[in-house]
């Protein structure tokens, strides 16, 4: 089983930090899942176009294939002006679309109001929802409080829906492994 977290940024680095906590917390539980991190910002991403996945640069072909073969997702974006990132945007728009279906996904987000958690009701959800993915009920959303002056997460009741995530993220995608999809 693979599990695939995402950074969906190329600025900043609250997101990539509760993204590794996911990560961690998830490899302390369960260290059989494989867990492997898309830093966006160490990739040359192309812009969707519309060509052929084959045809993008090394880069973009490597996020695409590494996205394909992931068993699930947790998916994190910072939230500017209201938004998920650019990047991340374009990166769903890069993914064929049946990647996605019938996998778990998982959402965090970051942001400067507390307001903004609403972009993962708001955007994340019906994204995947478009995808035919599976959403876990919870996710996290950490404001930049939440956040110490060496950039680590302390807050205590963040650092419980991190741990919630976690949980659900393996559960769900257990339970889906266990019953085979009619095609």
């Amino acid at each position: 089983m693979r599990l695939l977290g995402i950074s969906g940024t190329i600025t900043g680095s609250k997101t990539l930090v509760v993204v590794n906590k996911v990560l961690d917390e998830i490899q302390t539980i369960h260290p059989e899942i494989e867990v492997e991190l898309l830093d966006l910002k160490n990739f040359d991403i192309q812009f969707c176009d519309g060509r052929h996945p084959s045809e993008y640069n090394d880069d973009t072909k490597q996020l695409i294939e590494t996205i394909s073969s992931a068993d699930f997702y947790v998916i994190g974006s910072p939230i500017f002006q209201g938004s998920i990132t650019g990047v991340l945007k374009n990166l769903f728009d890069l993914v064929p679309p049946d990647v996605f279906r019938n996998k778990v996904m998982g959402f965090i987000a970051t942001g400067g109001t507390y307001q903004h958690y609403l972009v993962i009701e708001n955007q994340l959800k019906p994204i995947a929802g478009y995808f035919r993915a599976y959403v876990a009920p919870s996710y996290v959303y950490a404001h930049i409080d939440h956040f110490n002056h060496k950039n680590e997460l302390f807050d205590k009741d963040v650092l419980s829906r991190v741990k919630n995530l976690a949980n659900e993220l393996v559960y769900m995608n257990q339970a889906l492994y266990k019953v085979p999809f009619i095609k």
